[in-house]
């Protein structure tokens, strides 16, 4: 029974060491500005549209070419 009591301050001790590095290593972090955030946003949204029409294209000369060799 000594054991269980053993183990769990050994887990609690070693949790409460995590909560607090990550709080320490949270102070640390730059965080980018409201600018960054937004400018970085629209830059992931152009690339996600850039991206999806790229492939839109890609999957409709591939379905063209298919359709063509098939019924041609």
């Amino acid at each position: 029974m000594a054991w269980r009591a053993i183990f769990k301050y050994e887990y609690m001790n070693k949790l409460t060491n995590y909560i607090l590095e990550s709080v320490g290593e949270m102070k640390k972090v730059t965080w980018p500005t409201k600018k960054e955030t937004y400018n970085y946003t629209l830059l992931v949204i152009a690339i996600s549209i850039g991206v999806a029409l790229f492939l839109g294209l890609l999957d409709y000369l591939f379905n063209s070419g298919l359709q063509f060799i098939i019924y041609r």
